[in-house]
């Protein structure tokens, strides 16, 4: 984002369950833009909050324990979908995006983004591929909305 340019008003982050990732992604943004940005985040279907998900964003000084998963749908009968900008994180979720924006002049991108959920092995090693998750997007977050706001580290 040129320097001149403002951020987006509201920023959508969407995955598959809304448990990891755009969870993680929202925290880091809220925590870039403080009130300055309105920032949600929904999945295509409900899942539970990833209890490590919570704790690498506790490392950094981010409390997302209290995020409640909820679908697109929810998300839009609660609220709408009044946002300037959706980041979608799943393949899954960026088709759902543009099907609900088709009407709209809403933008939508899409960053791959790895499910860390999946992954087996000792606590420490999960955490390790969550943290890389947490670090990748925090990287893109910065990369794409180039504040000079630093996030707690």
């Amino acid at each position: 984002m040129p320097a001149s340019a403002k951020p987006p008003q509201a920023v959508l982050f969407a995955c598959g369950l809304n448990a990891v990732r755009s969870p993680i992604a929202a925290g880091l943004l809220a925590q870039m833009f403080g009130r300055a940005v309105y920032v949600g985040s929904a999945g295509v279907r409900k899942g539970e909050l990833d209890p490590f998900a919570v704790a690498v964003m506790a490392e950094i000084g981010l409390d997302i324990s209290r995020h409640k998963p909820m679908t697109f749908e929810e998300l839009e009968d609660l609220e709408g979908l009044n946002f300037d900008l959706i980041v979608t994180l799943s393949p899954e979720a960026h088709h759902r995006a543009l099907e609900l924006t088709r009407t709209s002049s809403v933008d939508v991108e899409y960053w791959p983004t790895a499910d860390p959920a999946g992954i087996e092995g000792s606590r420490e090693q999960r955490l390790e591929v969550y943290r890389e998750v947490r670090d990748e997007l925090l990287k893109r977050l910065r990369q794409r909305f180039s504040t000079s706001r630093p996030v707690n580290e």
